[in-house]
């Protein structure tokens, strides 16, 4: 079944709307399709497989700015990247088609919903554990640079299905190119850099979500219209982020990310109401603490590196 969405009238909200996602995305290199898509469908009334195509087009104009960046500046690990894409892109391409056996009509987006919903929960739990990681791996200390080590090597076996488990998801939902995808190299190459990390997932997601978007403009679920709207907000958005991102604190932005990813996800399950409310702030105060741990704990951190590292003097 064929339902194009038609094209939408230019709205300035929708702009914004584009705008501040593409701010996420810039700022803190995930959070596109987990953002994009609930506010299209719990904001804009757009069904939600339309708002999965129409997400999955922007991203795919919107992702090369930040890939481009990190190609001039040589962190993308390329052999990780061609491990990912033989299965990810049969398996996004695949994902939005297997949104079909899902139902049809309100039936598909009601389970559609369910679907995004799961997604967005997951790429929390994604993120949480990339705080957990970053942490045991004592990023932002004085010495981290020297822990970690840029040239670990691919291991093909995970990569490849980091790739299919990723690509279903992607083409499914339009969530977790730069989220979920990012968090499983990270368990799968503990030691890469972490501005590796980020590229080369910034690179692979160009390709991913060509593929998933192409999925679904052939079964109708992409409305250019839409699309071109967002990107009117979307470009100059994630520029801006890119630039607000050496000045902002990260820890504090993710943890503002992780409170607006569950509501939605519990949103799209249904939940409503003052319990949403009391679990959103629940994880602000978690997020609160653990910031203003980590500012505490850091110049604490790079006085013991002092401490350790001897003085010209005593080398002289």
């Amino acid at each position: 079944m064929v339902c194009i969405v038609a094209a939408m009238d230019f709205s300035w909200t929708i702009v914004v709307a584009g705008a501040l996602v593409g701010l996420a995305v810039g700022l803190t290199g995930m959070g596109g399709g987990a953002l994009m898509t609930p506010i299209m469908v719990m904001f804009f009334g757009v069904n939600p497989t339309a708002a999965i195509g129409s997400d999955l087009a922007t991203s795919l104009f919107m992702k090369p700015f930040g890939a481009a960046v990190h190609h001039r500046a040589g962190t993308i690990r390329w052999d990780i990247v061609r491990w990912l894409l033989p299965t990810a892109l049969p398996a996004a391409f695949g994902g939005a088609l297997l949104l079909r056996a899902l139902g049809d009509g309100d039936t598909l987006q009601t389970r559609v919903k369910y679907v995004i919903g799961g997604a967005l929960l997951l790429a929390v739990a994604g993120m949480l554990a990339r705080i957990w990681l970053d942490r045991r791996r004592g990023l932002g200390s004085a010495d981290a640079e020297t822990i970690e080590n840029a040239a670990v090597r691919v291991r093909p076996v995970a990569t490849l299905l980091i790739g299919l488990v990723g690509g279903v998801v992607v083409g499914m939902t339009s969530v977790g190119s730069g989220s979920l995808i990012i968090v499983m190299l990270m368990l799968a190459h503990p030691r890469l850099r972490a501005n590796h990390l980020v590229g080369t997932d910034l690179v692979q997601a160009v390709p991913l979500v060509g593929a998933a978007a192409l999925g679904h403009l052939l079964v109708g679920d992409v409305s250019l219209g839409l699309a071109g709207t967002l990107l009117i907000g979307a470009i100059p958005g994630v520029v801006a982020g890119a630039v607000l991102s050496t000045r902002v604190s990260g820890p504090a932005l993710r943890w503002a990310l992780i409170v607006l990813l569950t509501g939605s996800g519990l949103a799209m399950w249904g939940m409503s109401g003052i319990p949403l409310v009391l679990v959103c702030l629940a994880f602000a105060a978690v997020g609160t603490v653990v910031t203003l741990r980590t500012r505490r704990a850091t110049p604490a951190r790079a006085e013991r590196t002092e401490e350790r590292e001897p003085s010209p003097t005593m080398t002289a």
